[in-house]
């Protein structure tokens, strides 16, 4: 699917001295297309940057399935996330 500037990664962190910022992202997307170059088409004005994090949940996935990313490269044309590390847990109840 294709990112909507109707939900937008949401700021949960301004890090310290607005470097290493925090964001979260909820959508049906797949963290292969998430994490693809040009995703975020609004990221930059949205103040994302080399070294932010973005906490990414598919919220279709079975089990909802969630991953950590760094912003690679920021530029006011693309934002580029790194691979991710998927975030998972066992229920064992």
């Amino acid at each position: 699917m294709a990112y909507a500037t109707s939900n937008p990664p949401i700021l949960i962190s301004q890090g310290i001295g607005g470097v290493g910022k925090m964001f979260f992202y909820a959508s049906t997307d797949a963290q292969a297309d998430v994490d693809a170059a040009g995703y975020f088409t609004d990221g930059y004005d949205r103040g994302m940057r080399a070294q932010d994090h973005i906490i990414a949940v598919d919220t279709d996935a079975s089990p909802i399935a969630s991953s950590l990313h760094m912003v690679n490269a920021a530029t006011s044309t693309s934002v580029d996330l790194n691979n991710g590390v998927a975030v998972t847990a066992t229920d064992s109840d």
